[in-house]
């Protein structure tokens, strides 16, 4: 059950309709209540594109919260209008901009982090090259102890690994589980708010080829700790 104050981060009348469309497919109200911050808290993001879940977080931790939203530079390519945008609203007061590469995402200041969260895009830094190790790696280097690193994306069919991540824009569950497991993380909880048992996980889930079924893959949520 979504918590009161996810709710009402949700409900705020400033935020952008672009947003609103998307919350249909992206259950905000229940993403803020599986990441469980509040006012205060140091959060992290990897590639925070425009800032549709960078506003939200910023909006949850405040007042005197801080979210390092970053971004690499084949990100900045296209979402760098709106992004400079999204910047300039009131609601994005606690973001503070990174634009670093993921593979050494966070600048030093941005330590001792409640929370990290990559939403939707762990898959691409598969096709993009990523050394998926060294990131997951500099996330823990981020956290405080018992910080935790919350992984969302698209779930590609069981014992498929990484075959799907560039033509369905999806990734085996497992193999994240078994990556970020392999940096030094303990496995916390995982979250049905985005399964979709009826997806047979075999067409093209990114914004570009979706469609009308845009929203509606099935998607694992997964909340890891460091020890």
């Amino acid at each position: 059950m979504e918590s009161p104050r996810a709710i009402a981060i949700v409900q705020a009348t400033d935020r952008l309709d672009a947003d609103r469309k998307l919350d249909a497919g992206r259950h905000p109200a229940e993403l803020l209540t599986f990441l469980a911050v509040g006012p205060g808290a140091r959060v992290g993001e990897l590639v925070a594109g425009a800032g549709y879940t960078a506003e939200l977080l910023a909006r949850a931790v405040s007042p005197g919260g801080v979210v390092y939203a970053e971004n690499p530079r084949f990100i900045l390519e296209t979402a760098e209008a709106p992004w400079r945008e999204r910047l300039a609203r009131p609601a994005a007061s606690a973001i503070i901009r990174v634009d670093r590469e993921l593979e050494s995402p966070f600048p030093p200041e941005a330590s001792n982090l409640d929370l990290v969260i990559v939403n939707l895009v762990y898959h691409d830094t598969v096709w993009l090259g990523v050394d998926r190790a060294r990131m997951n790696r500099a996330v823990l280097a981020a956290l405080k102890p018992g910080g935790r690193y919350a992984v969302i994306d698209h779930s590609a069919r069981p014992r498929t690994g990484l075959a799907d991540v560039k033509t369905l824009h999806r990734i085996d569950e497992n193999t994240v589980r078994a990556e970020v497991l392999s940096a030094g993380f303990v496995f916390l909880k995982e979250s049905s708010f985005l399964r979709n048992p009826a997806d047979p996980r075999d067409w093209n889930d990114s914004p570009a080829a979706a469609g009308e079924r845009r929203g509606q893959s099935d998607r694992f949520a997964l909340l890891f700790a460091k020890p």
